[in-house]
């Protein structure tokens, strides 16, 4: 008897968080969705107002001059060839 009383108090409860779940999970998410539209809001203000004019280009960084050739002119020029079997 008292098994089956603990069962009936257990399952009640659970039923009740189960509907309490229902009521309240929506609302708590609403709340955290609303706060992060609010945060990314200010960040996006900031990032259109720093956009550069439509058109222009800005370099960062120029690398060095990657096909410089490693032979001086003097050594001469560099011939094609093919070979014949």
């Amino acid at each position: 008897m008292l098994l089956i009383r603990f069962l009936i108090i257990l399952l009640s409860i659970l039923y009740m968080l189960r509907m309490l779940g229902r009521l309240l999970l929506p609302a708590l998410f609403r709340g955290m969705v609303n706060k992060a539209q609010a945060q990314s809001n200010p960040a996006q203000k900031q990032s259109s107002q720093s956009r550069p004019k439509e058109g222009t280009v800005k370099v960062d960084y120029i690398p060095p001059n990657v096909y410089k050739s490693a032979v001086p002119a003097s050594e001469g020029e560099f011939v094609k060839y093919e070979e014949v079997k």
